[in-house]
């Protein structure tokens, strides 16, 4: 067993101020870890986790959903019911005027329970949902998951107060079929507040961040004479030695650990935006108070994988695509190729526009289902791409990286782990203290290979001759992005 940090003095440096990082530096700051301190190159102070001020990460964005939901995978189901305990103490932390920052006021929510609705094109409920029904019945949570065509849930729904979640898309009345399942347990992460929120909380438990291109950028690790990583060095030279280094750096962690190669890999999800002005009618309609967050044939490959959320405060409505989960592969300098993160706001080569059938699958949906945007001149006014990093069996990975019992991942998020912000950095300073190791999530997140014969669900590291790679990709332009005409494949 690794040697556990074991002094409340020892200097622990934290590399990346996404939701890994920051749950990690709060848990380690509570249980009395006096110097913590949080890198990273994105200035969050000022610009609050903002995508529209230049913030690029997966973390720093509008909206994430939350839920219960996993099927038979009951150890996320159990950690999403201590993370939702962990979301509405901050609400309530909020409420009280215990932690609110100078951008917030009592009155701001980073959690919406305005319900989580998965639906699918078939006639019957895919496995997934039927097992999710049956398992959050079995662990004592009954009726929060709502069958949309039992009047029974329905009925139920409504004495809740989620009635608008059953049909949000007016399907029914329309005569065209619908069918799915509310988790009533679940909602929307007002994304940018929440990192704020959690950035703030951990600066007043004592955590120090220093944050910003250059003097919060990770440039490489410094080394013992035994080749033993004992600290960084950021962009503008400075060095701090540690003795623990945890790497939280969403999608750029693979790039910055080549030891995870065939484990994770850096991936992009397509995200467009939607402004909906205050005086149209759909402002309230689409408001979080009459609209769930929804995903739609979320596990049918490259036709499907679609998600999405009531408008923000903004008026942005925000819809995602991540069917196709497409790659920027680019051969680093010990001569392999690695998938990069390449966004609107890099340093370097940026991108503007998604993928022309990412597009497409969006613009089909809301043509099928959200006809009344185009209806009201309400067209695409921006797109994004959203990278994440992806394990080949969607387990996180929070471990120490072989060989170095100072240096610690925590990534691997596979588009599932925002939820857990107020929750995951327990376990992030469990294992980093050697405690609990044989519980059946921690042995998931373990440092592993692929076993042969045994199907993932991702397939990654195919580099650059792959078909979800971007160089083998048409991007959409921006005449593609008007909602009366499909984009064009």
């Amino acid at each position: 067993m690794a040697p556990s940090v074991t002094s409340s003095e020892d200097k622990i440096i934290v590399v990346g101020a996404g939701i890994f990082g920051l749950s990690t530096a709060i848990h380690l700051a509570q249980r009395g870890y006096q110097k913590v301190t949080v890198f990273d190159k994105q200035s969050y102070d000022e610009k609050q986790y903002s995508y529209l001020a230049g913030c690029d990460a997966a973390s720093a964005d509008m909206n994430k959903i939350i839920r219960s939901a996993y099927g038979n995978q009951t150890l996320y189901q159990d950690l999403s019911t201590e993370a939702l305990e962990g979301w509405t103490k901050w609400n309530d932390e909020l409420q009280s005027g215990e932690f609110v920052p100078n951008s917030m006021t009592r009155s701001t929510r980073v959690f919406i329970n305005n319900g989580n609705l998965s639906i699918t094109d078939q006639d019957q409920l895919p496995p997934f949902e039927t097992d999710t029904v049956r398992n959050m019945e079995l662990m004592g949570h009954p009726h929060t998951q709502l069958i949309t065509s039992d009047p029974a849930h329905v009925a139920i729904a409504e004495q809740k107060g989620f009635q608008f979640g059953m049909d949000p898309f007016s399907r029914k009345a329309k005569g065209k079929p619908f069918l799915g399942v509310l988790d009533t347990t679940g909602g929307t992460a007002v994304a940018d507040k929440a990192c704020t929120f959690a950035l703030h909380k951990a600066k007043l438990l004592g955590v120090e961040f220093i944050l910003g291109p250059v003097v919060g950028e990770f440039s490489r690790f410094t080394h013992s004479s035994k080749n033993e990583v004992i600290g960084i060095q950021t962009r503008d030279g400075k060095t701090y030695p540690s003795a623990m280094i945890v790497m939280a750096c969403g999608g750029w962690t693979p790039s910055l650990i080549p030891q995870l190669d065939n484990l994770c890999e850096t991936t992009a999800g397509s995200v467009v935006l939607l402004k909906i002005p205050p005086d149209s009618p759909l402002f309230d309609r689409y408001a979080p108070e009459n609209f769930p967050t929804w995903t739609y044939k979320i596990r049918d490959g490259s036709e499907g994988g679609l998600y999405g959320f009531a408008r923000d405060d903004q008026g942005y409505l925000k819809i995602g695509y991540r069917g196709t989960k497409y790659t920027n592969p680019r051969m680093q300098i010990d001569g392999k190729e690695r998938s990069l993160p390449i966004t609107r706001y890099g340093s370097g080569e940026t991108i503007k526009h998604i993928p022309q059938h990412a597009l497409s699958v969006i613009k089909n949906f809301i043509a099928e289902f959200l006809p009344e945007l185009s209806a009201n001149g309400i067209n695409i006014e921006l797109t994004r791409l959203c990278w994440y990093t992806d394990t080949f069996d969607n387990h996180f990975v929070i471990d120490r990286v072989p060989g170095q019992e100072s240096l610690m991942v925590a990534t691997g998020g596979s588009g599932h782990a925002f939820k857990y912000l107020p929750n995951i950095g327990n376990w992030v300073a469990d294992i980093m203290e050697n405690k609990g190791l044989d519980r059946p999530l921690i042995k998931c997140w373990k440092w592993r290979k692929t076993q042969e014969g045994m199907p993932t669900p991702n397939i990654i590291m195919e580099g650059s001759a792959g078909e979800r790679s971007l160089k083998r990709t048409k991007l959409c332009t921006n005449d593609d992005l008007l909602l009366d005409k499909k984009a064009r494949l």
